[in-house]
């Protein structure tokens, strides 16, 4: 079995998948999130969980329910404490981040260093779905929060 389902390894960079994993939007309260998104605009809801360790509660909603990869992920503060709460009473609740898959996050990461990125993280760390996360600084990005991200269990 092929374990590049697009076919694309060969012109990709190493490490990379060629894909958005998610679109990250924060939220002040999820079930008015979830009243957009789900209710009206008819995304599917796959997953809520909480994070603790970002003191927010997560909802993934596929993008397409064909089964194609991507998700929307509404992200709301558990708290006023963290940085989803943070980012909400600065700036309100909208996009909040743009996650690229990515087949290895470490080997990512160090091409983004070595091209003079100022990184959030030095080191991947666990988010939800159990995924390895890592963020790049907004103004390493043009102004947008990006996030590397590896599912689990590749």
């Amino acid at each position: 079995m092929s374990t590049d389902p697009t076919g694309l390894a060969n012109i990709l960079p190493e490490g990379t998948a060629g894909f958005v994993d998610h679109i990250g939007i924060a939220v002040r309260d999820m079930d008015e999130g979830l009243a957009l998104y789900r209710d009206l605009l008819g995304l599917e809801l796959e997953l809520m969980e909480e994070v603790p360790s970002e003191n927010i509660k997560v909802a993934f909603l596929k993008l397409d329910r064909a089964g194609a990869l991507g998700h929307v992920e509404l992200l709301a503060p558990l708290s006023s404490e963290g940085n989803i709460a943070a980012f909400i009473e600065k700036k309100g609740p909208g996009l909040h981040h743009v996650a690229f898959a990515a087949e290895n996050i470490e080997l990512v990461l160090e091409r983004c260093r070595a091209a003079g990125m100022r990184l959030l993280d030095e080191k991947p760390r666990i988010g939800a779905k159990g995924k390895q996360i890592a963020f790049l600084h907004p103004k390493s990005g043009g102004g947008v929060l990006i996030e590397i991200c590896k599912d689990a269990d590749h």
